[in-house]
C-alpha cells in the first residue's frame, strides 16, 4: 500500500486569494510571484488558476522555462534578471521580462545589443542593500536602458525590508527615498509585496507583487491567513499507522525528550522531516486527527510522528490526520517550530505526493 502522505491543492482557494488581491488593490495590475515552485506548491498545479492575473514572477530562469513548458502565455517577469550573454540568449527566446539590480547587467545588455523583450523593470535600491541600483545612479541607468535597441519602457522597482511590522518607519523612509530617486523617471512603479498590498493602500502604485498571500499564508507574525480573508491552497495530510498504549512515567521518541503523566493512547502518523514536516516542532503542537485537535507527543523523525490521542478516544489507524491546511493554520505550526510559514511550505519533500482539488 502506498504511503498516503498527501499535499492537497486548492486552486479555488487560489483564485480565492488572488480575487482578494484584486479586492484591495482595485487600480493596480497584478504581479502573481510563482518562484520556488510556486512557494512549494507545485507550479502546474497553480498556474491555471493564476490565469487572470496580470504577470507572473519567477526568480531563476529553470522556473522561467517550466512556465512556458506548460504553455502559459502571461508575461514573465525574471525578479533576479540575468548577468551572462548565454542567458540573455535562454531569456530572449523564452521572451522573458527582466529586472536590472546592477550596473554590470546593463553592461551586459549592451553588449548583447538588445534586450529580450521590448519592457525591462529597473529595481532601485531604498534601504534594504540587497538587490538595487544605487540611488545616485538610478538616472543614468534608466536613460541606459532606454537606449538599448526594442526597450519600449523602462519600469521602476524597490522592495521592502519590514512591510511585515506595520507601524515601523522604515518603510515610509523607503518610500520617501524612491520616490526622490525616481522623481523625473518615466515609468510604471512597482513596490508593494504582499504585507504592503495587505497594510497599506497608498504603497500599491501601477503594480503590486502578490507572493505568500496568494498561497493563503499571513505575511505577518501576529495573523493568520484567515485574519485577513486569504483561504489555505496546501493542506498537507497523512494517517494514523499505528496506535499504541503507552503508561504513565513511560518516555515516547527520540532522545526520550516527551515522558508521560498520565496512562496515554499515542498515535504515530506517516510523516516527518524526511517529508518537509519540521523536526524543530515542539511538544504540544497541534494535529488534527479525523477533524479532532490533538497534540504532538515526542520529537519529530524522518518518517513519522507521534500524538497524544486524548482529543480523539475513538481515532482508530487509517483515521487522517491533518498537518496544516484547512482547520490548521500552517502559520501555528510554524510558530511551534519556531521558523516562519513561507519555510514550511516551500521544503515539502519529493516523496510527498501532491494532488489538486476544487479544480
Amino acid at each position: 500500500m502506498a504511503r498516503n502522505t498527501l499535499a492537497q491543492i486548492d486552486s479555488a482557494a487560489l483564485k480565492h486569494n488572488l480575487e482578494r488581491v484584486r479586492a484591495l488593490a482595485p487600480r493596480s495590475r497584478v504581479m502573481a510571484v510563482v518562484k520556488a515552485d510556486a512557494y512549494g506548491h507545485r507550479l502546474d498545479l497553480c498556474l491555471p488558476a493564476l490565469e487572470h492575473a496580470d504577470m507572473l514572477a519567477v526568480a531563476t530562469l529553470e522556473e522561467a522555462r517550466a512556465i512556458r513548458r506548460l504553455g502559459n502565455g502571461l508575461p514573465v517577469l525574471l525578479l533576479e534578471g540575468v548577468i551572462h550573454s548565454d542567458d540573455l540568449v535562454v531569456a530572449s527566446d523564452l521572451d522573458l521580462e527582466l529586472t536590472i539590480h546592477h550596473l554590470d547587467q546593463i553592461r551586459a545588455l549592451e553588449r548583447f545589443g538588445r534586450a529580450p523583450t521590448s519592457r525591462l523593470w529597473l529595481k532601485v535600491d531604498t534601504g534594504m542593500h540587497r538587490l538595487g541600483v544605487a540611488g545616485e545612479d538610478a538616472a543614468l541607468a534608466h536613460q541606459r536602458l532606454l537606449a538599448l535597441p526594442g526597450v519600449e519602457q523602462v519600469n521602476l522597482v524597490s522592495h521592502f525590508a519590514s512591510a511585515d511590522e506595520p507601524g515601523g518607519d522604515l518603510t515610509g523612509r523607503q518610500v520617501e527615498r524612491f520616490d526622490r530617486i525616481v522623481r523625473n523617471l518615466e515609468g510604471e512603479h512597482c513596490l508593494a509585496n504582499s504585507a504592503a498590498i495587505l497594510a497599506d493602500s497608498g504603497l500599491h502604485r501601477d503594480w503590486v507583487r502578490a507572493g505568500i498571500m496568494l498561497y493563503g499564508i499571513s505575511p505577518f507574525s501576529d495573523q493568520c491567513g484567515k485574519d485577513l480573508g486569504l483561504q489555505p491552497v496546501m493542506t498537507l495530510t497523512s494517517e494514523l499507522i499505528a496506535i499504541n498504549h503507552v503508561s504513565a512515567g513511560e518516555v515516547i521518541g527520540y532522545g526520550a525528550r516527551f515522558r508521560a503523566e498520565r496512562d496515554m493512547h499515542v498515535g504515530v502518523a506517516a510523516i516527518g522531516y524526511g517529508d518537509g514536516y519540521p523536526r524543530s516542532v515542539a511538544d504540544g503542537a497541534p494535529v488534527l486527527v479525523d477533524g479532532h485537535r490533538c497534540s504532538m507527543a515526542g520529537r519529530v523523525s524522518m518518517d513519522m510522528i507521534t500524538i497524544d490521542l486524548e482529543n480523539c478516544p475513538d481515532a482508530r489507524v487509517g483515521a487522517p490526520v491533518t498537518l496544516w491546511g484547512r482547520g490548521l493554520p500552517v502559520e501555528t505550526i510554524a510558530a511551534h517550530a519556531d521558523t516562519i510559514a513561507y519555510e514550511l511550505v516551500c521544503r515539502i519533500t519529493r516523496r510527498v505526493r501532491y494532488r489538486s482539488i476544487n479544480i
